[in-house]
């Protein structure tokens, strides 16, 4: 590369050989093919984001829902009304509709000392969603937490 009095830099032929002035390509209306065709896989998503942060919002309120609820049921003076009360307090709290608690013993206040306590919280999945039933339709989210009787 040879410089000229003027300081200007000579560009090789090879080079300016490839170097070509771009040209304006006609891209009308592509903007909105893209978005006619991104914009309903975003919503897609979006939707599909909620109801699965709904859906782990309901399995962790069971969750807690049945860990109280044994907490309650394995002290010494546990009763079944405690139990009950306990888990459907937590449940009314967080607002989980529908849901059903099952224990295990059937009574926990004649069970003896080391005996597990198991109590179940389930709830259905469409009284619960915020869409329209997509992906849990029809299903049912149970938790169980088993403790031993103090």
């Amino acid at each position: 590369m040879r410089t000229e009095a003027s300081g200007a830099v000579e560009i090789p032929k090879m080079l300016a050989a490839t170097i070509r002035p771009r040209r304006a390509v006609p891209r009308r209306a592509a903007a909105a093919a893209e978005l006619a065709i991104c914009l309903p896989l975003i919503v897609f998503l979006l939707l599909a984001s909620l109801e699965a942060c709904s859906m782990i919002f309901l399995n962790h309120s069971l969750t807690i829902a049945s860990y109280e609820g044994v907490r309650t049921g394995i002290n010494y003076d546990g009763t079944n009304a405690a139990v009950l009360a306990r888990c459907n307090e937590i449940i009314a709290d967080r607002g989980v509709q529908d849901a059903s608690i099952a224990i295990s013993p059937s009574n926990v206040a004649t069970a003896n000392r080391g005996t597990p306590v198991t109590i179940t919280v389930s709830a259905p999945c469409d009284a619960n969603a915020i869409l329209p039933t997509w992906f849990y339709g029809g299903k049912t989210l149970a938790c169980s937490t088993t403790m031993v009787k103090e």
